[in-house]
């Protein structure tokens, strides 16, 4: 189910959560008990998931403070490269 913000008049902001056929316009606030207006935000649209936005997070945060790197990742081989693969389909392939 979805939420939904709402909002009193002593400036209290709460979340509640509807089904969208349910939703009501006003609902009590659970602090003081006043009628709390539904708010309207923005939309939060998306194309990125969560992985992309760890690395924009991460690449935003190097941007004025570098990480340091003491080793190689552990995706490296250590420098350790075959010139050529051992498939023998790769070897119909051109070579530059």
């Amino acid at each position: 189910m979805p939420l939904y913000e709402f909002h009193c008049a002593d400036g209290t902001a709460f979340e509640a959560a509807f089904s969208m056929a349910d939703v009501p316009g006003l609902l009590d606030c659970p602090s003081c008990g006043m009628p709390a207006k539904r708010l309207f935000p923005s939309p939060r649209l998306s194309i990125a998931g969560a992985a992309a936005y760890q690395l924009i997070d991460a690449s935003n945060r190097s941007a004025h403070i570098p990480e340091v790197v003491s080793s190689p990742g552990a995706g490296s081989h250590g420098g350790r490269r075959h010139p050529y693969t051992s498939n023998p389909l790769h070897q119909k392939l051109p070579r530059p």
